[in-house]
Parts: C-alpha cells; sequence; structure tokens
C-alpha cells in the first residue's frame, strides 16, 4: 500500500490528529499516546493492509508496522502536526492518572531514548569496526583516517549529553535550546579541565563537587525535568511582554549551578551504583543471569516493558564502557530467527509461508515484530521453542563474558558492537540460540493453518432448493465421509483418493446475499479510503433503505462490536464477511443501534442481525452506505456482483468462485 495512504488511515482510526498526545516509533511500531481511547477503532485498525496488529500495553497504543514503519512516521508528520513540538498535546488528567507509574516511566524511557537509538547502532557498529580493524593491525590509532573516523563514532557518547537534553525537552515540553545549553555547560571545556586538575570549586563561596559528564545520562535528564518545572513557574508570575527574554536567563543562570552542585554529582553517583549494582548481580553467576536475560527479552518486548532495560544498558556503556545485560538479551533475537524458518519450511499454508520467510529475512536484522506478533507468538509453540533455546544461547554469552560496546538491535549487520572479551562466545550462544529453536520448532511443530483447514467436517445438508455453499475443503471431508460409508469394505486410502478426486472436480461457489435493502454501489464509491481502495478486502456497498440487517449466508458471528456499529460473518463456505454500517458510526458509540445476535452465534442465511435508526443517525450528520466487505478476499479465485442497482435483503449480489 502506499505510505501515504497507509498514515492517513492510520491516523484516522487512531481517532485523529486531535486524540493523540504524542507520537514516536521504535524499528516497528509506530507508538501512540492516546487522549480518548473509545475514539480508537482497533479492529480496523489491525485489519489495514500495512499493518501487522495492534497492541496496547505500558499506556501506549503500539500499531506494529515493521521495517516501513519510520516512512509511515514521517508520512503522518507531513500531514499532521503531531512532529511539530509546538503542537504537542496533553493526555486528559483522568487518563494520566489512570496510568500505572509503570506505565508512565516506560513512556518516558521511550519518549526520550528512541529517538537517539538509531544513530546510536550506526555509531556503535563504525565503533567495532574501527576496533576490528585495529586487532588486525590493518590500521594504527595515530593514523589520521583512523582519527576522523573514531570521531565519527565516539562524537555521539561523548556528547550525549547534549543529545538527551534535546529528546528530554520535547517529553517534558519545556525549552529545547536551553535544554542544550545547561548540557553544553556541562561538558565545556573550562568545566572538564576543572574536574581534571582536581582543585577546590566553588560558587558564591559554596563548594562544588566537579564530576565528569560526558557521556552521562542521569544528570541531564533530571536537571530538564526540574528545569520544565520551573521553566511552568516562572512563565506564570513573568509578564509576557518580557517572558522569552527573562525566563531563559532565570533558567540558564539558575540550573547550570544547580546541576554542577547538586544534581549531576547525585545523577553520577546514581549512575555508577546501579552499573555496580547490575555487575554485582551479573558476577555472582554470570550464566544464570544471562541465561534468564535471554529467555525473558521477547516476553519484556511484547508488553513493552523492555525499555526499563534499556536505560540500563546505555548507563552501563555510558559508565563502564560496555554492558554485560545488553549481550546476554541479544541471543533471544536469533532464536526468533530459528523459529520463523522452521514455520517456513514446515507449513503447508502458502500464506503464513510467505509471511515467515519474510519475516524470518527482518529478523536475521534486529527486527523480531513481524515475525513474533504475525507468527510465533500466534502459533504459541514456535514462540515457547525460541524462548528455551534463547535460554541456551544466553547462557554461553554469560560464561563467555560477552558484552556490547554501544546500542543497536541485535542482527547480522550489528555484530560489530559486541566485537572485544567473549566476542567468539556471544557468536556461539546466538548461533546456538538459532539452531536450538530451529530444531526444536521442527520437532515439536505448531498448528499449521493449512492443516487444520482440510480438517474440518462437512455442514449438514442444505434443505431442498436452497443454494449449497461449501468450501473446496469441506466438499472434500465431506465426500471421504460418504464414500466412507458406502463401501464400508474399502480402504481408508480408497476414501481419501475419492476425496480428492471430488475436490480436483468440483468447483465451489459462494452466495453472498444483500444483508439490507437498498441501492447497490460499487465499493469505490464509498466516501472512506480504509473501503474504497480496498485494502480491507473487496466487496460492495448499499445506501440502505431500512434500518435493519439480515445475515448474507449461512454461517457464524465471528465478531461484534460494543458500538453495535459493524458485524464479523464466517460463512460455512469459508468467506469472511464484514458488515460495517455507515461511515464513522463508531462515534455514536452505540447510539441508535441494537445487536440482535452475539458473538459465536450461529446464523442462517436472512436471520435478522441488528437494527439501527436510519433517520436519527443520518440527522446526526453520519453517511449511513453499508460495505459489505470479504475480508479474505485472497482466497477467491474469482469474485462477481450483480450489476442490478437494487436489492432487496435474501437476494444474491455477490457470487465468489475457488
Amino acid at each position: 500500500m502506499n505510505t501515504e495512504v497507509l498514515a492517513g488511515n492510520i491516523l484516522k482510526l487512531v481517532g485523529g490528529e486531535n486524540n493523540v498526545a504524542s507520537l514516536v516509533h521504535c524499528a516497528t511500531r509506530l507508538r501512540f499516546k492516546i487522549i480518548d481511547n473509545s475514539k480508537v477503532n482497533q479492529p480496523e485498525l489491525e485489519a489495514l493492509d500495512g499493518v501487522i496488529t495492534v497492541v496496547r500495553g505500558s499506556g501506549q497504543l503500539q500499531v506494529v508496522i515493521g521495517n516501513r514503519v519510520p516512512d509511515v512516521f514521517r508520512a503522518i508528520g507531513a500531514i499532521s502536526g503531531l512532529l511539530d513540538d509546538s503542537k504537542s498535546k496533553k493526555a486528559a488528567p483522568e487518563q494520566q492518572n489512570s496510568a500505572s507509574v509503570l506505565g508512565r516511566l516506560i513512556d518516558l524511557v521511550s519518549g526520550i531514548f528512541t529517538p537517539l537509538l538509531g544513530a546510536m547502532a550506526a555509531a556503535g557498529v563504525l565503533k567495532g569496526a574501527l576496533a576490528i580493524v585495529l586487532a588486525a593491525g590493518w590500521m594504527t590509532s595515530k593514523e589520521t583516517t583512523y582519527i576522523i573516523l573514531h570521531a565519527a563514532s565516539d562524537s555521539l557518547f561523548y556528547f550525549l549529553p547534549m543529545l538527551l537534553a534535546i529528546t528530554s525537552a520535547r517529553k517534558f515540553e519545556t525549552n529545547v535550546f536551553v535544554a542544550v545549553s545547561i548540557a553544553g555547560a556541562l561538558i565545556y571545556p573550562s568545566i572538564q579541565q576543572l574536574f581534571t586538575a582536581g582543585n577546590p570549586v566553588t560558587f558564591f563561596g559554596l563548594p562544588v563537587m566537579m564530576m565528569k559528564y560526558t557521556g552521562t545520562v542521569i544528570p541531564i535528564i533530571f536537571s530538564v525535568w526540574l528545569m520544565s518545572i520551573l521553566e511552568r513557574f516562572l512563565n506564570r508570575h513573568i509578564h509576557e511582554s518580557v517572558r522569552n527574554i527573562l525566563t531563559p536567563f532565570f533558567l540558564l543562570t539558575l540550573m547550570v549551578p544547580l546541576t554542577l552542585m547538586t544534581i549531576g554529582p547525585v545523577g553520577v553517583s546514581a549512575s555508577e551504583a546501579v552499573a555496580s549494582l547490575f555487575v554485582s548481580i551479573y558476577g555472582i553467576n554470570p550464566i544464570i543471569a544471562s541465561a534468564l536475560m535471554a529467555a525473558s527479552w521477547q516476553i519484556l518486548v511484547i508488553f513493552g516493558v523492555h525499555w526499563g532495560f534499556v536505560t540500563v544498558f546505555i548507563n552501563d556503556i555510558s559508565v563502564m564502557g560496555h554492558s554485560y545485560l545488553k549481550a546476554a538479551s541479544s541471543p533471544s533475537v536469533f532464536a526468533q530467527s530459528g523459529a520463523l524458518l522452521a514455520v517456513m519450511l514446515r507449513t503447508k499454508d502458502k500464506k503464513l509461508k510467505a509471511l515467515a520467510g519474510s519475516s524470518f529475512i527482518a529478523s536475521l536484522f534486529g527486527i523480531t515484530e513481524p515475525g513474533v506478533y504475525g507468527v510465533t507468538l500466534k502459533l504459541k509453540k514456535p514462540f515457547v521453542c525460541a524462548v528455551i533455546a534463547a535460554g541456551f544461547g544466553g547462557a554461553i554469552a554469560g560464561y563467555a563474558k560477552s558484552s556490547a560496546i554501544s546500542m543497536g538491535m541485535p542482527g547480522l549487520l550489528t555484530l560489530p558492537i559486541f566485537y572485544g572479551e567473549g566476542f567468539i562466545g556471544f557468536v556461539i550462544g546466538c548461533v546456538v540460540a538459532f539452531a536450538a529453536s530451529l530444531v526444536l520448532t521442527l520437532l515439536v511443530g505448531f498448528d499449521d493453518p493449512a492443516l487444520k483447514s482440510t480438517a474440518q467436517t462437512a455442514p449438514s445438508a442444505p434443505a431442498t432448493g436452497e443454494k449449497r455453499t461449501v468450501s473446496t475443503e469441506t466438499s472434500a471431508a465431506a465426500t471421504a465421509a460418504t464414500a466412507a460409508t458406502a463401501a464400508t469394505a474399502a480402504t481408508a486410502a480408497t476414501a481419501a483418493m475419492a476425496a480428492m478426486a471430488a475436490t480436483a472436480a468440483q468447483v465451489v461457489n459462494e452466495q453472498i446475499a444483500a444483508p439490507i435493502s437498498g441501492t447497490v454501489i460499487p465499493l469505490t464509491a464509498v466516501d472512506d479510503k480504509v473501503f474504497s481502495s480496498g485494502i480491507v478486502g473487496q466487496g460492495f456497498a448499499i445506501v440502505p433503505d431500512e434500518g435493519r440487517v439480515y445475515s448474507p449466508v449461512d454461517g457464524h458471528i465471528a465478531s461484534t462490536f460494543a458500538s453495535g456499529h459493524a458485524i464479523g460473518i464466517n460463512s460455512t463456505g469459508g468467506a469472511e464477511i464484514l458488515i460495517h454500517v455507515g461511515i464513522n458510526t463508531v462515534q455514536l458509540e452505540g447510539q441508535h443501534f441494537q445487536m440482535q445476535v452475539k458473538e459465536g452465534d450461529e446464523v442462517k442465511k436472512g436471520q435478522l442481525l441488528l437494527t439501527f435508526d436510519l433517520d436519527e443517525i443520518k440527522k446526526a450528520g453520519y453517511d449511513t452506505v453499508t460495505p459489505v466487505i470479504v475480508t479474505n478476499s485472497e482466497a477467491w479465485r474469482e469474485m462477481q456482483i450483480s450489476d442490478k442497482p437494487h436489492s432487496r435483503s435474501g437476494e444474491p449480489v455477490m457470487a465468489l468462485s475457488l
């Protein structure tokens, strides 16, 4: 799908720009902080072509896109003001209060660190590559080429407080340039010389404990947070005519000394304490610690709580120059790769094979979310196998005391960031995690969708005069059962051959009737890009004459919605049908709709499904056109729609052929 169209549809289905308090993205996910969750149309959001899945967790609405997420993120920024700092919005007070402390903390950490991870990974790869070059003797540290490249790889870490000042200021909604100026003062050459000299330093007679602030994390984040509070206080008490000058003046004059005297030393000490704590825990038993870290990492990622560890990783690297835990978490990525390869090799389902294959390639470069959400987690057993295998790989990395010298998604391209002591052990751990996951998944197996569909039994025989609507697999099963009953002396192999012969010879049609009486129009005429573009599926639409929706097929209710505006049906013939009454009518929040069935109910063609007040919906200003979508359109070889301009409910409108 076109990136701009996808961005527009996502923004619309999350409730529009005014319903988004903030938006960031990670490697594969758009992370929305929503103001009013009731305005989010999650079912249609998940149904978008280009959206792998939608996850709610840690106070965020996470829309999993995959590798194209940066493009979609930029496209949303181009059609909205969400990426404009001057247009940031705040969540409703009641939502802020309801969010858990953990959720707010994770949202804070992800908002501060996410924008830096790409550049940090690139710098880490370059830093690791230079270490390999030096170790191989291909270059010396005194060569000007090395000095230039080393500056490129190290500048991000040296000036990290200034970069964190930018992201922190955006997160705390305070003056970015003042925040950067404070960070710049901390690493200013003359200030660093005071630290190096070791002589007593005072500020108006008060002692100042000098620290080294290059590469630090905690001091500047706390400083910018405190600055944001002070800025709001000053803006309330300084007249607007001089506010733009006096507020930054007081912030710089107060915050730089205050940071150097209190926040800085406390922050640096806290950073060193956290690093020492995890080194101590790791030192007790690095094998067990690393195994647990690797086994739990993908579980933490699923719930979005891995951000707490990302802070620890970055802090370890800034304080010690490397992180053991970062290396320990990495075999989990290669374990998922092994599980995805096993699914790709074993499944008979063409769609799943294609998804597993593309996800496998992405996972080799550190992007596991498409594979986890789209394949292994859905199938359950491959995910469990990958978790177990990751534990073994992590144990090996822990035994070798492997570590990372920078942040970055573990993958083939980022292997240089793990170069150093224990690098060979790290590589072995990742290979073991991959191979063990591959073998375990192949041995344990999983519920293959293709095998499940062929195992379905046939529905009961239709009444006289009623058109039979069954899928190829269902028809084959029925034929096999009849053959086995008629010839009890025949072998099971004979019955199976009869079933296959019947399947090859039979063309199965699915007839979809009009669920509502009204004027039939093509789907492309619907004033909604989600439906008219066909990204949800092919079908038709009806401009209704009445407020009653009847089942267009025999089947069962697959999904209902609290708003009552839409219903999903799976027919006995294999069609997955969505009936959506009106455009944007989910915003009515159930008003004027009355559902007559519930999820899981068996229904017959012509059975009343829901009623709605047609006139009241029109008075409320909503378009009542009703799309009827076959959401699994790709499963049908041919789809024909009647050219009859008006149909009564129950009359055939669409024919599907396998």
